[in-house]
């Protein structure tokens, strides 16, 4: 379902380092019409030490970034401000809704931020390999989630680093979801769990995870 953008409300997000990201989300739609905790705690990551370079600049500038699955396009918005050149992709009903906090948050963007629909599992031939995938909440829907680790394989190279951010479900059929999207991803990549005390101060949770992604 798309994200009408007659019935919206912001949500603002406090950075460590500039002014607040000011994101729109929708009062109707489908999960991607608003901001999830997963992209609140990916989101804030990016600032933390594990992004510093020894020259005080952040490690995303002048790098190019893809984010899947973007939603409000929160997490793509951000590395575009910290100075990356970001791909913000989903699928063509919530283009308008990323475009829309694109503009919004267009004074605080360092870097670039392009916006375009991107089916998972379709082809991705013409698209620049990233040196960072970003993920969000996205391991929901049974039938995503081998396209999903299919565009993930098809994006990245051994130099390529994902980092998917979920949180952790127990009620339903998430636990097993869970588990296959994991058991794919084993199959090419090697798997790192970010530390709590690497992610940020006040938005971390030991419900919600955050994952690295390389390729064998």
């Amino acid at each position: 379902m798309a994200a009408p953008l007659d019935k919206i409300f912001v949500r603002e997000l406090e950075r460590k380092s500039g002014p607040n990201l000011r994101i729109n989300q929708s009062e109707i739609g489908d999960v991607g019409c608003v901001v999830w905790d997963a992209a609140i705690v990916l989101s804030l990551y990016l600032e933390m030490a594990d992004f510093a370079t020894e020259s005080g600049k952040n490690l995303l500038k002048n790098k190019f970034v893809i984010e899947l699955g973007a939603g409000t396009g929160i997490v793509g918005i951000q590395a575009a401000c910290l100075g990356a050149d970001v791909l913000i992709t989903d699928l063509e009903d919530f283009i308008p809704l990323i475009e829309l906090n694109v503009e919004t948050n267009k004074s605080l963007i360092e870097g670039s931020a392009e916006v375009k629909a991107l089916k998972w599992g379709s082809t991705t031939n013409g698209v620049k390999t990233p040196d960072f995938v970003l993920i969000a909440d996205c391991i929901y829907y049974e039938e995503s989630l081998e396209p999903l680790v299919q565009t993930i394989n098809d994006l990245s190279a051994d130099s390529t680093t994902v980092l998917c951010c979920y949180e952790e479900r127990t009620t339903g059929n998430k636990p097993v979801l869970e588990r296959k999207f994991f058991q794919l991803i084993k199959k090419t990549f090697t798997v790192e769990k970010v530390p709590l005390e690497r992610q940020d101060p006040v938005f971390r949770s030991e419900d919600i995870h955050i994952m690295k992604f390389t390729k064998r």
